[in-house]
Formats: C-alpha cells, structure tokens, sequence
C-alpha cells in the first residue's frame, strides 16, 4: 500500500499496455481529512485471480495534483 502526497512528472524510455484489471475506489474520512483509495485485484492470468493486488491513497493535495496533470492531457474541464 502506498499514500501519494505529489506527483513528480518525468520520461519514461519504454512504454508498455498492461492488461486491464478490477479496480475498486474508496473515499474515507481519516483523522479529519478526506482520503481516496484505488484498489486494484489480480487480472486473469494470475495464479490468484481477483487477489487484491495494489492500493494507492491520495490525500487532497494529491488528488488535486492529478487532476490538475489530467486537465491539461487529457482536456478535462
């Protein structure tokens, strides 16, 4: 598991699809402040299918850091 505070942007030398997996989103109240989970389970070719498999958290900041990156990639408003 692991709780994002920022995003640094950088190159990456090869770029590789992944296949598509479950994903589940959480959003929790946590000691005052609104905290998103992303949860993502094993695809099909695991040897444990639909095993958790990561989880990421973003706190306000990051959150808002993310889509700001989004925004100006992907057009959103």
């Amino acid at each position: 598991m692991a709780r994002i505070e920022r995003f640094q942007r950088d190159k990456m030398d090869r770029f590789q699809l992944h296949d598509e997996v479950e994903a589940k989103l959480f959003v929790q109240d946590y000691d005052g402040r609104k905290l998103m989970q992303i949860s993502t389970y094993g695809r099909a070719g695991r040897q444990e299918v639909g095993k958790l498999s990561q989880t990421i958290q973003l706190d306000e900041g990051a959150a808002r850091q993310l889509f700001d990156i989004m925004k100006v990639e992907f057009g959103f408003k």
